[in-house]
């Protein structure tokens, strides 16, 4: 048998096996709750600008989720999904990369497009499903996506942008353009098939991509202790032959950290690294769920003393780099810009109904165009069901 790709260990003489916690993955973290940071700790690339950035693009992030769950819940929006509590790992991760990096998000991830400057106006016409969202209304809320800021389109069946990233992130190599791929994803969705599928080809094809794994306890109500027995998502890109780093996902310090590693490796060395950010999702998966049906009150307490705005915002005042006063104005003034825009975004008007079948042929086929013309007859004698368009019917 060849083995000469494969790293020789002892020769042993007896059976001798190794279970699934055998290698010792180590936990990255920089800054503790309370603001200070860890002797000896290796520190990113920051300063004061780009750390005002980092903790505005955390304040907004939170209150945007604050207002959109109320909005959903007052019958203004259909479907919201928030980031409380993993605030740190999207925007901090964001901060690590070059604007021309790619990003392939999952659904939790706003925060990495809010890092790269998507206006609040486009976050409400996409949520409003209006006529200036940029995808046309085709998609339910928080499916975000902008082609000016390397984001791609959020597609909702889980963990198809995995191989995809592998393969975006090949063509950047070929391309010798020093850029990368990164790829969010939840510890959920690296149970699927193409999870295993996309590690592999990124690590044989040796593709600059960053494989980010939110590992925040739950696949919506399923424990992380029920989806896998092995030592989290880390411990299979040991498996896959690709450079792996764990991180405390709520120590933004320590994912900038991380990022920045990560991204400087993938391309100088054109192979791809995996972090794994571990984080406690403190809110529901979505507006759609109930999670006082399988966790209590105490657990999630316990995990919101890691708040990791908090913890930012104790460093920031540690360097005196911010103060109580800017964050009372920040939070406030953002509170009245969301609940403006929703004011404007929800009475916009939807997309035209032809709209549905362009963009994908030059010329839309004949089956389509009946089925336009078949939906316009139905909605002509439903009229109520459906959304006014501009009376474009």
């Amino acid at each position: 048998m060849n083995t000469e790709k494969y790293q020789e260990g002892r020769v042993v003489h007896q059976v001798e096996a190794i279970d699934g916690h055998s290698v010792e993955i180590p936990i990255l973290k920089i800054l503790k709750q309370d603001g200070s940071v860890y002797k000896n700790a290796d520190m990113p690339v920051i300063d004061k600008e780009l750390a005002t950035k980092i903790y505005k693009t955390l304040a907004f992030h939170r209150v945007l989720d604050e207002r959109m769950i109320a909005s959903q819940r007052q019958g203004r929006l259909s479907f919201y999904m928030s980031a409380l509590g993993e605030e740190a790992a999207s925007v901090g991760s964001a901060a690590g990369l070059d604007d021309n990096d790619m990003m392939m998000a999952q659904y939790r991830e706003q925060g990495a497009l809010m890092f790269r400057g998507f206006s609040l106006e486009n976050f409400m016409n996409q949520m409003f499903s209006n006529e200036k969202d940029l995808g046309k209304g085709r998609q339910m809320p928080i499916h975000y996506g902008s082609q000016e800021l390397n984001y791609m389109t959020v597609s909702s069946p889980l963990g198809t942008q995995i191989p995809q990233a592998a393969g975006y992130a090949y063509g950047q190599k070929l391309k010798g353009n020093k850029q990368c791929t990164i790829c969010y994803f939840g510890e959920g969705a690296a149970s699927e098939g193409d999870f295993h599928a996309g590690l592999n080809m990124a690590a044989v094809q040796r593709a600059p991509v960053i494989f980010f794994c939110r590992n925040n306890g739950y696949a919506i109500s399923t424990p992380s202790s029920e989806q896998f027995a092995g030592n989290g998502i880390a411990s299979r890109g040991v498996g896959y032959g690709i450079r792996t780093i764990r991180v405390d996902g709520n120590d933004l310090l320590a994912v900038l950290k991380a990022t920045q590693d990560a991204r400087h490796y993938a391309i100088e060395n054109n192979k791809p690294v995996i972090i794994e950010a571990m984080s406690y999702r403190l809110g529901a998966h979505s507006t759609s769920d109930d999670p006082s049906g399988y966790r209590t009150r105490e657990e999630e307490a316990k995990y919101a003393d890691h708040d990791p705005i908090l913890r930012m915002k104790n460093w920031m005042l540690a360097n005196e780099w911010w103060d109580e006063t800017q964050e009372e104005e920040l939070f406030e003034a953002y509170r009245k810009d969301v609940l403006a825009a929703v004011k404007v975004a929800e009475v916009i008007e939807k997309p035209a109904i032809e709209e549905l079948i362009t963009d994908v042929y030059d010329v839309a086929p004949k089956h389509l165009e009946q089925q336009l013309a078949d939906l316009k007859e139905h909605i002509k004698k439903y009229p109520d069901a459906y959304p006014v368009t501009a009376g474009r019917i």
